[in-house]
């Protein structure tokens, strides 16, 4: 058995991926547990690994810095991709009024970072050290880490600072978490929980209309469209009982019926603009598309899987005029966007597509439509990516006024490379698609690694800390800048700009860089509206966490 015992006791690779894996698979079986209705999920990962840690298992550390490296990379990269096709749009769609209230969180901890160490015996380093904890931000404490030695040349008290990370961490983690439940029961209507994925899924209309408005008729659906700003899809029009698909050039006539996809927010200007609408529910799920009337016209959706078609504008591909048939709404992600000429295609999309069965059997040669292509992801661009993110995390970036420069981490580099691929590697024919179940392979396997590793490096000397006096100052202290900040900034959002519930955690997760408590907000949200808002905050709080960090110690200490 003396194989069995170097396998657990000797220091090496094989002893870390072991213990590692144990730590990992324990802390998420126990994360399953529920106390009162609350589960910490992953999140239990950290704490399985700093009770364990705190017996000394005297790990390979630089394997266990490795492990914990590339896990936090691989997830942030993932969770990068994921939200990148998205990401842009988002913040024309109150996306930088998500980066201010993000900032607003960041600016309320810094402020009570000062406030605190100057009302108490605690040193601003240390102090610092307790915000980066209760942050859960390593990228900060490196830097606030590397800033304090070059002003003091301390390197007792740059492990101190540590130290109070690692002891204010736990709460950090928790403190998000229910601060996020504590919104949630004793500030969101139950409506708004029980309604908000349904909300989000029918922001996609279906009317039928009818052209009464003498100021169209006997015009071509080109010359209306330009009378609009608002878009919205013709996706069939019956004259005299004979339904066709239109075309840009086809000219509508009085009482003719047409069946409009648009935002609904749009119906009632579709409605003023052609005249009437029908009483008829298009919107209903048990609707046979295929059958709605005598015509030979069906509806197909159809998978975009031909690279040759990635990054492609659909208006380039000229498929109406064509095949004549009509692209009634582009899935991706699982939101529903309406076509337009500049949509850029991305392989994965579901388009609905309707016209006479052969066009849209020449339709689906053209864009693949060959799903197992989609069970492959391309390796290529994940492994290209995370070398990008992680050269653009050491890049060092002056700043004004600094006499060295600054570094986005290995956390801030790739989550930005990842956006930028996801929303831009298509337009230079990237093939950057993974399927959900992948991304979320990649994403869950990167965070439990980064969590087990981080909770067994911190867990040496955690116990012995956290019972002496200082250290239940510290983890005191932790506890109030994790949550006040959090809520002030929630109840400032909900009340006064009226953000909803989903966008408001995912901002407030971002804005503490907790990947840990965006994973319990989507264990409790459906749709992908916390993550979105998560990664549209998250590269601006990050840089804005390592830079302030650095000049709070070089202004105040």
């Amino acid at each position: 058995m003396d194989w069995l015992k170097e396998a657990f006791i000797e220091p090496s690779s094989v002893q870390s991926i072991i213990i590692i894996s144990l730590v990992s698979a324990l802390g998420l079986q126990l994360g399953k547990l529920k106390l009162l209705n609350i589960s910490l999920g992953i999140t239990f990962v950290f704490f399985v690994g700093i009770f364990l840690g705190h017996f000394d298992l005297n790990l390979n550390e630089e394997m266990l810095h490795f492990a914990q490296n590339f896990g936090l990379i691989l997830f942030i990269y993932a969770l990068g991709l994921q939200v990148g096709p998205g990401f842009f749009s988002s913040l024309k769609k109150g996306g930088l009024r998500l980066n201010a209230l993000a900032l607003g969180v960041i600016f309320l901890g810094l402020i009570f970072t000062v406030i605190f160490s100057f009302v108490s015996n605690v040193s601003l380093p240390n102090m610092v050290g307790v915000l980066c904890g209760a942050t859960t931000n390593t990228p900060a404490l490196g830097a606030a880490q590397q800033t304090l030695m070059q002003l003091t040349g301390d390197s007792k008290e740059v492990a101190e600072m540590a130290l109070a990370t690692a002891v204010a961490y736990p709460l950090g983690v928790v403190g998000v978490i229910l601060a996020i439940i504590f919104l949630r029961h004793f500030f969101v209507p139950k409506n708004e929980l029980e309604n908000n994925y349904e909300k989000r899924e029918k922001t996609m209309y279906v009317g039928e209309f009818q052209v009464t408005n003498p100021a169209i008729e006997g015009k071509t659906i080109k010359e209306i469209m330009k009378l609009t700003p608002k878009h919205f899809v013709i996706s069939r029009i019956w004259h005299d009982g004979v339904v066709t698909i239109p075309t840009s050039e086809c000219i509508l006539r009085h009482n003719d019926h047409l069946l409009i996809i648009s935002q609904k927010s749009d119906v009632e200007h579709v409605k003023v603009l052609f005249g009437e609408q029908e009483n008829v529910d298009w919107n209903k799920e048990d609707i046979d598309w295929n059958h709605i009337d005598n015509s030979q016209l069906v509806s197909r959706r159809i998978i975009v899987t031909n690279s040759k078609v990635n990054g492609v504008k659909l208006g380039a591909l000229r498929l109406r005029n064509t095949y004549g048939i009509n692209i009634t709404r582009v899935n991706r992600a699982g939101m529903d966007l309406l076509p337009s000429p500049n949509l850029t295609l991305l392989i994965g999309d579901r388009m609905t597509v309707v016209g006479e069965k052969a066009s849209i059997d020449n339709v689906s040669k053209i864009l693949g439509n060959e799903e197992k292509r989609l069970d492959k992801p391309n390796l290529i661009a994940i492994f290209l990516g995370i070398a990008l993110g992680v050269v653009l995390g050491v890049l060092p970036i002056p700043f004004p006024g600094m006499d060295f420069p600054v570094k986005l981490g290995i956390a801030g580099g790739p989550i930005i490379v990842g956006i930028l691929m996801g929303a831009f590697g298509p337009r230079f024919h990237i093939t950057t698609y993974t399927t959900q179940s992948a991304n979320l392979l990649m994403r869950q396997f990167g965070l439990t690694v980064y969590l087990a590793c981080l909770g067994i490096s911190s867990g040496e000397h955690f116990f012995e800390t956290v019972f002496q006096t200082e250290g239940l100052i510290w983890v005191g202290f932790g506890f109030v800048l994790t949550v006040l900040p959090v809520l002030i900034m929630a109840l400032v959002a909900m009340k006064l700009y009226k953000v909803d519930y989903a966008k408001n955690v995912g901002m407030l997760c971002g804005s503490m860089a907790n990947p840990m408590a965006l994973s319990y907000v989507n264990s409790t949200v459906d749709g992908d509206e916390p993550a979105v808002a998560y990664a549209t905050v998250y590269p601006i709080s990050m840089f804005a966490r390592i830079v302030f960090t650095q000049l709070l110690l070089m202004f105040f200490f």
